[in-house]
């Protein structure tokens, strides 16, 4: 059972990617790479063109920029102490670029330093400042030059590339600690049953924000890689970072297609762990109040705390080794990372050809160098690339050709910023639903006027992969847009979301989803890991569903779009646990609210246990808002005793959000089988906009 709506939703607060304002675009299929020849370790100079075979898709290619580039390792003598600073420097905003093929910084080697304030705490980001003052002071070499780039809210170029050192050292030093660091992540936050106890029943779990936060991370690299690549030269991007988490559901194609950006940039990532060499005392250092709950005594708040810290260094070294750069962990001395990056910058030669195939398909093409005369030697270099696409020129089967290929690649394209949330309830002992929200923002839909409407277009696919690989569930719908001219001014500032769903038995699976805006061709791919789980009347505790978090229900009328035809829709809505009375609860996948909303909690419990003489249940639930060390509103108690579907007792809570301050709050629901004995939690953070 699958249905699919599209329904326009108001904005409130949006997680959109960093916007650089810069677009770069080639006009020709000219390749350009950056080839290391390397004997026993040491770079080989003075060969010539001809002595190298540039093959792409085993066909012979035609060498038409060459170019050695040799760099120092000398470091300069130590600068002068530095000057007063009246004023911080103003950003640089751009990179300039080169004309294809020519090399625009010859002999020098490009070096950026790129400080996520977003992901680091002041005293981090404190350290990180000193190491980079450190390399502009007393470790930059003559065939130095450096660009500063910050992400906190929004990517910036602060300095373009220069060796001007009282510039480097002025934008430096104009970093105010602090800046962006409020959705740093924290490696002692625990999980439900455990945390720091600061006198309130529980406290915040960030997760849902860090979703959204490491997306934005990824694809602020992933916007820098795309500045530097009309530089012909190789480029290390040293990458300041308290460490990238990983959530469990958040988007993985992300890393992978911000990987492979870099790569065909030449650009190679040095990630910097600021934290330095941390240890991890059981429970949280002196800062934090002594944890709750029983963790601290059986070892797993130790365990969480180790595996959360692992998993923000992986995604650390992922970037590093698959972009040929090296990472920096565990170290009190933050300026060896860029001095490695320094190091690895040997000699090298840049080799350009001019493609044979112009075909835009964008297809894989391989490439293979083979040099003649040097047996011993070793060569680095990126072995292939995406060609382009031209999608103004596609058919409907072109079109069709590309979404399916798109699935299949193992480049995603993130041109269209989607998110995903995937929730589950039980339908029968064997099958679990599995509804998927997509929500995309309006602003990136592009629409054209149709008589007194402005219409668009959308196409889905995705699919759905069991443990072993085998597909297990798929949808294809394209979904057509129409607007009336009140709702279109409003376009912009509004988001778009798409609902369809999955049957399956309980196990893990893998979804990767697509959507294509069919004016533009822009692509957006989302994939994630999700496990159903075992719903019985066997399995210890109190059984429940997916907690939905809504600001909305929207009549099945207000859909811009579907799918299916109304008869179909109504037939399919039936069986939809979120859809009552024609009405359609909404998911929140980015748990903000507005203050003229009203907060919808839903979700169903299962198998409670029932009464001997009646049969019938009792259930009592309600939600609480928490804020730093208080509770500031619990709803009433509502206690169901009648089952809506067979071992099935489904809750709907309302909140209003009016007597909310703007801000962060932890919500939490509560729910208690008295004839069972049983409780249950869950929470998620939530914020409250003006």
């Amino acid at each position: 059972m699958r249905t699919a709506t599209f329904l326009l939703l108001a904005l409130a607060v949006s997680a959109q990617p960093p916007q650089t304002g810069v677009k770069f675009s080639a006009a020709s299929n000219l390749v350009v790479l950056n080839v290391s020849v390397r004997d026993s370790g040491v770079p080989v100079t003075g060969l010539k063109k001809e002595a190298f075979t540039i093959f792409e898709d085993d066909k012979p290619q035609a060498i038409s920029v060459f170019e050695f580039q040799k760099l120092e390792l000398d470091p300069l003598p130590p600068a002068p102490p530095p000057r007063t600073i009246e004023r911080p420097a103003a950003p640089a905003k751009v990179i300039a670029a080169s004309a294809p093929g020519s090399v625009r910084y010859q002999d020098r080697r490009l070096l950026v330093l790129f400080f996520d304030f977003s992901s680091m705490p002041p005293a981090d980001q404190i350290r990180a400042q000193e190491a980079g003052l450190k390399f502009v002071e007393k470790q930059l070499t003559a065939s130095d030059l450096v660009s500063v780039m910050t992400f906190s809210t929004r990517l910036q170029v602060q300095q373009d590339f220069t060796s001007d050192r009282d510039k480097l050292r002025d934008v430096i030093r104009g970093f105010r600690p602090g800046e962006g660091s409020e959705m740093a992540e924290n490696v002692d936050a625990a999980g439900d049953d455990e945390g720091e106890d600061t006198g309130a029943a529980f406290t915040a779990d960030e997760t849902e924000f860090n979703i959204f936060n490491t997306d934005r991370k990824l694809s602020a690299l992933e916007s820098a890689a795309k500045m530097l690549a009309p530089l012909s030269e190789k480029k290390a991007l040293i990458y300041f970072s308290s460490g990238v988490g990983k959530t469990g559901v958040e988007n993985d194609s992300q890393i992978r297609s911000t990987v492979n950006a870099a790569v065909r940039a030449n650009v190679s990532f040095y990630p910097v762990d600021a934290r330095g060499l941390t240890a991890l005392p059981p429970g949280g250092d002196a800062s934090k109040s002594a944890p709750r709950g029983s963790g601290i005594f059986s070892g797993q708040s130790q365990r969480n705390q180790s595996n959360k810290f692992n998993a923000q260094q992986e995604t650390l070294s992922t970037l590093a080794s698959d972009t040929g750069g090296k990472a920096l962990l565990d170290s009190n001395d933050l300026g060896e990372g860029i001095v490695q990056a320094q190091k690895d910058l040997r000699s090298y030669y840049i080799v350009g050809y001019y493609s044979t195939n112009t075909a835009e398909d964008g297809r894989m093409r391989k490439i293979r160098v083979r040099l003649e005369g040097q047996p011993r030697a070793k060569l680095e270099y990126r072995q292939g690339y995406y060609a382009a696409k031209q999608y103004a020129k596609f058919d409907s089967a072109d079109k069709e050709r590309q979404l399916e290929e798109a699935l299949a690649l193992a480049d995603p394209v993130t041109d269209l910023p989607i998110a995903i949330e995937v929730n589950y309830f039980r339908m029968t002992k064997e099958k679990v639903f599995v509804p998927v929200a997509v929500k995309i923002p309006g602003s990136m839909i592009g629409l054209r006027r149709k008589g007194k409407s402005e219409v668009g277009e959308l196409d889905f696919i995705g699919e759905v992969r069991d443990e072993k690989g085998k597909a297990v569930g798929a949808v294809r719908d394209t979904i057509p847009l129409k607007l009336s001219e009140e709702a279109a001014t409003r376009f912009g500032r509004r988001q778009l979301q798409y609902d369809t769903g999955f049957t399956l038995p309980s196990g893990k699976y893998r979804l990767k989803f697509l959507a294509r805006e069919n004016r533009s061709g822009k692509i957006g791919t989302f994939e994630t890991n999700f496990a159903v789980p075992v719903i019985d009347a066997q399995q210890p505790g109190l059984q429940m569903s997916s907690v939905i978090w809504s600001g909305q229900r929207e009549p099945m009328a207000a859909a811009v779009g579907a799918a299916d035809s109304d008869k179909k829709l109504k037939k399919k809505s039936a069986l939809h646990p979120l859809i009552q009375d024609g009405q359609k609860l909404i998911p929140s996948i980015t748990r903000v609210f507005r203050r003229d909303q009203n907060l919808y909690v839903y979700f169903e419990v299962y198998y409670p246990a029932l009464d001997p003489q009646d049969k019938t249940p009792s259930l009592a639930a309600g939600v609480s808002f928490f804020k730093g060390n208080g509770k500031v509103f619990e709803s009433a108690a509502i206690r169901q005793v009648a089952p809506s579907r067979p071992h099935t007792v489904s809750f709907q809570i309302q909140a209003p959000l009016a007597g909310f301050a703007p801000g962060e709050y932890l919500c939490q629901v509560n729910v208690v089988d008295e004839l069972g004995r049983k409780f249950a939690f869950r929470r998620s953070p939530v914020v409250v906009a003006p």
